[in-house]
C-alpha cells in the first residue's frame, strides 16, 4: 500500500512563493502520472497541474506561468513550485497519483490528506 504525504504548505504574504512536495512511501514499484489539485473554502476541489511519468506537464490557466510541477523518481516525490502568490491561491493542496504497486500490476489512484496553504494580502 502506498502513502502520499504532502509537505510545504504554510502562511505567506500576496507576492510570495512556496514549494510543495509530496511524498510517496509504502510498498510500491513506481509512480506513474501525478498531479496537484486544491479546495478552496466554500468550493469543488479544482484540478492545478498535472506532469506525466515522462515529465510532461500540464497547468491549470489559472496558475499558469506562475506554478511549476516537477519530479524527482529517486526520492518518489513530486513538487509544485508556487511564485507570486494571489489570495486565491489559498487552498488545501492535494497530491494526486497513480502508483504501480508492482512491476506489472494496474495503476492505483491515491491522494495524500492535503496541506493548506494560505495567501494573506
Amino acid at each position: 500500500q502506498v502513502q502520499l504525504v504532502e509537505s510545504g504548505g504554510g502562511l505567506v504574504q500576496a507576492g510570495g512563493s512556496l514549494r510543495l512536495s509530496c511524498a510517496a512511501s509504502g510498498n510500491f514499484f513506481s509512480i506513474s502520472a501525478a498531479g496537484w489539485y486544491r479546495q478552496a473554502p466554500g468550493k469543488q476541489r479544482e484540478w492545478v497541474a498535472g506532469i506525466t511519468s515522462g515529465g510532461i506537464t500540464n497547468y491549470a490557466d489559472s496558475v499558469k506561468g506562475r506554478f511549476t510541477i516537477s519530479r524527482d523518481n529517486s526520492k518518489s516525490t513530486v513538487y509544485l513550485q508556487m511564485v507570486s502568490l494571489k489570495t486565491e491561491d489559498t487552498a488545501v493542496y492535494y497530491c494526486n497519483a497513480d502508483v504501480a504497486p508492482g512491476l506489472y500490476s494496474s495503476l492505483i489512484n491515491s491522494w495524500g490528506k492535503g496541506t493548506l496553504v494560505t495567501v494573506s494580502s
